[in-house]
C-alpha cells in the first residue's frame, strides 16, 4: 500500500472486511467511451480521517478511483504542503471552500492560496446571518459576490457561492431568495454550486432549478438525504445522520443527474458528512458511475 499509514490501512481493512470494497478506478479509455460524469469528492467528507492524518486519507481517496477533490481547509498545513500531498495522490483540488472573513478581509492571501493549489474555483460555503436569512442579507451578499467574483476573476480564478437551504425560502412577491442573488450577480464574475441535498431541504427542486439556471451552476455537490426527513427547513442545518449513501434515499438521483449532464455541470463532488462516511462514500461513487453515461 505504498505509504498508507495505520490509520487509513485501518479504514481500508475495515472497508474489506466489511464487504464494501472500494470501486474499480475509472481508466481514460473508459471515461473515453462515454463516462459523462467524472467522479469527485468533497474533502469535509473525511473531516476527521484528515485532522489526524493527511497523506495517508488522501491516499485512500486516491484508492477510491477519484482524482477531482474539492477541499475544505489545509489541515494545519501550508497551501505549499498541501498542494505537495494532493499531488503525490494525483489528486487535482479543483475547488476549495474559503468562509466570508477570509473572502472579506483577506482576499489577496485567498487569491494566492488558490493559485498556490492549482484551484479552479473559490467558493463561499455560507453566509453568515443572525436568525432568518433576508431580503437584505440576500442583496448585501449579491454585492459582496460581484465585488470578489471580479477580483477573483482578474487573477485567474472564478467564485462561487454554495447555497444551503435557507435560500430557498418563498418570498411575498414571488420567487426566493436565491433568485434574487441569482438575479443581482453577474455571470461573468458569479455563479453557484447547486448542492443537492441542502437545495431538497430548503424547499426546492434541484431539477427546476437547473432548468430555470442552466448556465449557473458549474458544480454540484452529490448526496443523498435519509427518507424520514421533512421538508422544507430553511435553517441550513439538519443532523449529520441525515446524509446516506446516494440511491438509498428520497432525492430523484437519475432526474437530478440526467439533467445535470443536460446542463453541463463540470465537477461533481460527493459529500458525505455522516460519522459513516468512509463505508457510505464508495457506494455513492458506484452508483453515480452506475447512471453517470
Amino acid at each position: 500500500m505504498r505509504h498508507l499509514n495505520r490509520i487509513a490501512a485501518a479504514l481500508l481493512a475495515g472497508l474489506l472486511i466489511a464487504g464494501w470494497g472500494l470501486p474499480r478506478a475509472t481508466s481514460a479509455a473508459e471515461k473515453s467511451e462515454g463516462l459523462m460524469i467524472n467522479v469527485g469528492l468533497q474533502l469535509y467528507s473525511f473531516r476527521d480521517q484528515m485532522a489526524k492524518d493527511v497523506p495517508g486519507t488522501l491516499e485512500l481517496v486516491h484508492k477510491m478511483g477519484i482524482d477531482d477533490v474539492e477541499v475544505a481547509g489545509v489541515y494545519g498545513l501550508s497551501a505549499e504542503q498541501l498542494r505537495d500531498e494532493l499531488k503525490k495522490n494525483r489528486l487535482k483540488p479543483s475547488g476549495m471552500h474559503f468562509q466570508w472573513p477570509e473572502l472579506s478581509e483577506h482576499l489577496d492571501q485567498v487569491i494566492a492560496d488558490a493559485k498556490t493549489l492549482g484551484l479552479e474555483y473559490v467558493t463561499l460555503p455560507w453566509i453568515p446571518h443572525n436568525g432568518e436569512f433576508t431580503i437584505q442579507n440576500a442583496h448585501d451578499a449579491a454585492k459582496a459576490f460581484n465585488k470578489w467574483g471580479k477580483r477573483l476573476a482578474e487573477a485567474g480564478l472564478k467564485f462561487t457561492y454554495h447555497a444551503h437551504g435557507y435560500e430557498f425560502r418563498p418570498q411575498p412577491g414571488g420567487g426566493t431568495l436565491f433568485d434574487v442573488m441569482a438575479k443581482e450577480t453577474d455571470p461573468k464574475y458569479v455563479n453557484y454550486e447547486l448542492d443537492i441535498f441542502w437545495a431538497y431541504d430548503g424547499g426546492a427542486d434541484p431539477v427546476k432549478l437547473m432548468e430555470k439556471y442552466p448556465d449557473r451552476f458549474p458544480q454540484m455537490h452529490l448526496k443523498d438525504m435519509r427518507k424520514d426527513i421533512k421538508t422544507p427547513n430553511y435553517t441550513g442545518h439538519e443532523d449529520v445522520e441525515a446524509d446516506v449513501a446516494m440511491g438509498r434515499g428520497q432525492l430523484d438521483l437519475p432526474a437530478i443527474l440526467n439533467e445535470a449532464i443536460k446542463i453541463g455541470v463540470k465537477h461533481y463532488y460527493i459529500e458525505d458528512e455522516s460519522k459513516e462516511s468512509v463505508q457510505q462514500v464508495p457506494v455513492s461513487i458506484r452508483y453515480v458511475r452506475s447512471i453517470g453515461h
